[in-house]
């Protein structure tokens, strides 16, 4: 059951990490919005969504911490400006291989024997890398790439921190709502550089309301006491 559990919740998280691709990437090609704009709405947006959550089952959000919130901005604002140059399906490949690489590297780091699937798992994302990464024509934009690759690896560390951390709904709320004045703060700092209408407001509140806080829940869950 638990082996179960443990794949339902990581093809949860994917899922809602693709759906974040593409709400990011037709934000920033098809609307006004800029990148640091588009990541202050989705922090915020998911903070109130989980805030709603939490209140409703009968509890103010608790748990988490400054580290793990700096992980969750780090994330999101490296994806959000990893889409100004990438495609949605490059963007998604090089965050899920940078995350798995990490999670299971750090395993190895601390010592934990893998199973051959882990191994495998772990190859393939290496690999993957490797090869989305060589020059030539079908190449990633290398700043885009190294952004994404950032990404995926701050959301590996904030994963890794959801061990044991207590009520994955709760703790998340703490998070999203400690990384709502970082996101401001890179807001403030792009100053006239910000951008915003309508329909990017609309796909970043999408973008935090649902698939983040979805994805976020997922992913501290995934991890094991």
């Amino acid at each position: 059951m638990t082996a179960y559990r443990s794949i339902v919740l990581t093809i949860l998280a994917m899922t809602a990490f693709a759906g974040n691709s593409l709400l990011c990437r037709a934000a920033l090609k098809d609307t006004q919005i800029d990148a640091a704009t588009f990541t202050t709405i989705r922090i915020v947006s998911g903070a109130a969504a989980l805030w709603v959550i939490v209140r409703m089952r009968g509890g103010p959000p608790g748990g988490g911490s400054w580290l793990s919130a700096f992980w969750l901005f780090a994330y999101a604002a490296g994806f959000s400006f990893a889409y100004i140059s990438l495609t949605a399906a490059t963007g998604a490949l090089l965050l899920f291989g940078a995350v798995q690489a990490t999670m299971i590297g750090y395993g190895l780091w601390k010592g934990e024997r893998l199973a051959a699937i882990q191994w495998s798992g772990l190859v393939v994302a290496i690999a993957g890398l490797g090869v989305m990464l060589l020059p030539g024509a079908s190449a990633p934009a290398p700043m885009g790439a190294a952004l994404m690759i950032f990404a995926g690896i701050s959301w590996g560390f904030y994963s890794l921190r959801g061990r044991g951390a207590g009520d994955p709904t709760r703790v998340t709320a703490g998070n999203f709502l400690r990384a709502v004045p970082m996101a401001i703060l890179v807001s403030a700092v792009m100053g006239s550089r910000l951008q915003v209408d309508a329909a990017g407001v609309a796909y970043a509140i999408a973008s935090g309301a649902i698939t983040s806080a979805s994805a976020t829940r997922s992913g501290t869950r995934r991890c094991p006491r």
